[in-house]
């Protein structure tokens, strides 16, 4: 996908055309993605046909198992093996060429209704100076991206793969149960192991997508929950305290809340390296989020340039719109501390994140 900071530059720089040259790349990604994804799904054709020919010549083989040199079915059984683990790896790249497909739509859909946008408000010719406005779109639109990209590759090189592989090993098992009983028990117990597995992973996904105990039983219990899990899944000593007047917020706020959360999180791991963090959600009569880590620490005045940290400008730029402000303390070398306050209630006119 064309990554380009369409929005930054020279000032001068017409935002239309801006906006305009970004489509054309978006669009020729595109292409090229869906000629790839036409091969490959020739080649998935071809694959399955081969693979089915295989099949039944192996099922002949097996009928005949006790006249044919053992040679024989040994060859026959490693070429359907050989044929189906080309044909799962052919369709797991048609999945994600189909899933980088969806994500350049997306894209590109976004980068229409903003240049629409434009033409209306009739800032075609302005200069990129006076479109701050722009510059938060771009911004919400990149994270928007990243975040999908991240979840897609994660789906696909996690549960999808995953999901591949369990139908090549119960084929494999189904096959040796007719001439090695034993190794087949030994194959179906590895596939529970691994189902095992890839059933957290599938839950994992789902509660940093949307976390149905937020819903359930509010944004407490919730954030406890999510700083344990981190704690496991990233090897770090994460401290979680709750100080306050623990009740039910706002959905939105809820939301907002825990976006943070997540945000901040990864950022002290990802950026700072820390190992050991801190997180205070204090419910006063406002609401308070504090995370503090003792990582290598960032240079502040850079961090609105920072791929990086896209999530957490886009958090700053909603916090900022319920009338809330968002502080990050952090020299290198010195870990960081961030800090998130929002009111309880947002000021007349605002509306939720």
């Amino acid at each position: 996908m064309a990554e380009g900071n369409f929005l930054s530059g020279d000032l001068s720089v017409n935002v239309a055309d801006l906006i305009q040259d970004e489509i054309d790349r978006t669009y020729r990604d595109l292409r090229e993605v869906n000629l790839m994804l036409d091969q490959s799904q020739v080649e998935v054709e071809k694959l399955s046909q081969r693979n089915a020919t295989i099949t039944i010549h192996l099922q002949q083989v097996e009928s005949q198992m006790e006249v044919l040199p053992v040679s024989e079915v040994k060859n026959a059984y490693e070429a359907a093996l050989d044929a189906q683990q080309r044909l799962v790896g052919m369709r797991g790249q048609v999945e994600k060429l189909q899933s980088d497909q969806t994500n350049l739509d997306r894209y590109l859909a976004s980068l229409r209704t903003i240049q629409k946008a434009v033409v209306e408000q009739g800032d075609g010719a302005g200069a990129v100076g006076e479109g701050g406005n722009f510059a938060k779109a771009e911004m919400l639109i990149q994270a928007q991206e990243t975040e999908r990209k991240r979840l897609s590759r994660q789906m696909h090189d996690g549960p999808a793969q995953a999901l591949s592989n369990f139908i090549l090993q119960t084929e494999i098992a189904m096959r040796l149960f007719e001439v090695d009983q034993e190794r087949a028990r030994e194959e179906l117990t590895n596939l529970k192991g691994a189902a095992s597995k890839t059933f957290q992973k599938v839950r994992d996904f789902i509660f940093d997508l949307r976390p149905m105990m937020l819903d359930d039983l509010g944004l407490v219990p919730t954030v406890k929950q999510y700083a344990n899990s981190f704690r496991e899944k990233h090897s770090v000593d994460v401290d979680f305290t709750a100080t306050g007047n623990e009740r039910r917020l706002e959905s939105y706020l809820e939301v907002l809340v825990f976006r943070a959360l997540q945000e901040f999180l990864n950022f002290a791991v990802v950026n700072g390296q820390a190992a050991d963090i801190r997180v205070l959600l204090d419910m006063g009569q406002v609401i308070r989020l504090d995370v503090e880590d003792n990582g290598s620490g960032v240079d502040v005045s850079r961090l609105d340039r920072e791929e990086d940290a896209l999530g957490i400008n886009v958090v700053k730029d909603r916090v900022e719109m319920l009338g809330g402000e968002l502080v990050i303390d952090s020299a290198l070398g010195q870990g960081t501390r961030i800090s998130l306050i929002v009111p309880d209630i947002p000021p007349r006119g605002m509306v939720g994140a």
